[in-house]
């Protein structure tokens, strides 16, 4: 069971470097939010990970809290941009 929630962590690692180098080089800033989304969601992916590991469930909420944030932030972003091509 031990090699089956590094396997998944090692997959959330992969998303990370991934999304990463999306929000270094996208070409659009929707891009970039895209990606800095990705990252946030692999980390409450890794927040629950690591409370299905240790089976301490405190950080449900921190998740819950996470996700609410993040889909505020995210719609204020999208909201209030300034087009790519007005530049």
């Amino acid at each position: 069971m031990d090699i089956l929630w590094l396997v998944a962590a090692a997959m959330l690692l992969i998303a990370v470097v991934n999304a990463s180098v999306r929000v270094l080089g996208g070409p659009t800033t929707l891009d970039r939010l895209i990606a800095l989304d990705m990252t946030i969601a692999v980390t409450m992916c890794g927040l629950a990970l690591w409370a299905g590991t240790s089976g301490d469930s405190t950080v449900v909420s921190a998740i819950a809290a996470i996700a609410l944030v993040n889909f505020i932030g995210s719609i204020a972003v999208a909201r209030f941009r300034v087009r790519d091509d007005q530049r």
